[in-house]
């Protein structure tokens, strides 16, 4: 079977675990050229190190979503190492479950700055180099949190206005070969959602109570590879008539989000 993405380069933002990394292996096994994004060295050099092992392309870029620089600086290596970039994968996040009066002016633009603002810029700077070509796919990861925000009021938040951003990138660009479009993750098993349901992160109790209230908890949760199939699927070809929409990928857990 034909590669999808042979002779594409894809960014893929927080890409050194959990579904990031799912998603970097996935394009790298479908021939694309693949940059990763992550705040640390160790688990992107071991992030890298898989892919390459596995027979994928793979270049791993240090960089922080919530730093204003980091777009260029990442399109810019990415572009000195493979010439261009065909695809962008926003999938750095960060949040706690804390509700709207535990939460901190502190807390609330950090998590503003990596799941939104840094999501922002990263968009800006893909489309800036899209439009020139007339072609090019950006796939945010949010949330199914995004429209039904029953945890963190930053985390939701931030997941809802992504979502919203999508649809604008959409709109802007609709016709023209550049699209976008997100897909919202339910219960995945991730180092994050763990730390959730352990309790080291705050809110987490909360979290499970308020998700499974709202829930069909007999529907087993996802694993990172089903978020990765649902990227690769908009972030292809195949999906070149499909922008603007948020792909929910949850087993059915959140049927009315």
């Amino acid at each position: 079977m034909e590669q999808i993405l042979k002779g594409k380069t894809a960014i893929v933002t927080g890409a050194s675990k959990g579904i990031g990394l799912a998603t970097a292996r996935l394009f790298a096994a479908q021939g694309a050229n693949v940059v990763l994004t992550a705040r640390g060295q160790a688990d992107l050099d071991a992030a890298v190190a898989e892919i390459t092992a596995e027979g994928g392309k793979a270049l791993g870029v240090l960089a922080d979503s919530a730093d204003p620089k980091a777009p260029k600086a990442v399109f810019e290596r990415a572009v000195a190492a493979y010439g261009q970039v065909d695809i962008l994968v926003n999938n750095a996040g960060y949040g706690d479950m804390s509700s709207i009066e535990e939460t901190s002016d502190a807390h609330f633009d950090e998590v503003v700055q990596v799941n939104f603002a840094g999501v922002f810029r990263f968009c800006r700077e893909a489309v800036r180099h899209f439009i020139p070509r007339g072609e090019g796919a950006i796939v945010n990861v949010t949330s199914v949190n995004g429209s039904l925000p029953v945890c963190g009021v930053a985390y939701t938040s931030t997941k809802g206005a992504v979502n919203t951003m999508t649809k604008n990138i959409a709109i802007r660009f609709s016709g023209t070969g550049i699209r976008c479009n997100a897909v919202a993750p339910g219960e995945t098993d991730t180092p994050m959602a763990r730390a959730w349901a352990a309790g080291a992160l705050p809110g987490g109790d909360k979290m499970l109570k308020y998700a499974r209230a709202y829930t069909n908890t007999e529907v087993p949760g996802t694993q990172p590879e089903d978020q990765a199939n649902a990227i690769l699927f908009l972030a292809s070809d195949m999906a070149r008539a499909i922008t603007g929409r948020v792909l929910t990928v949850d087993n059915g857990a959140y049927m009315s989000a």
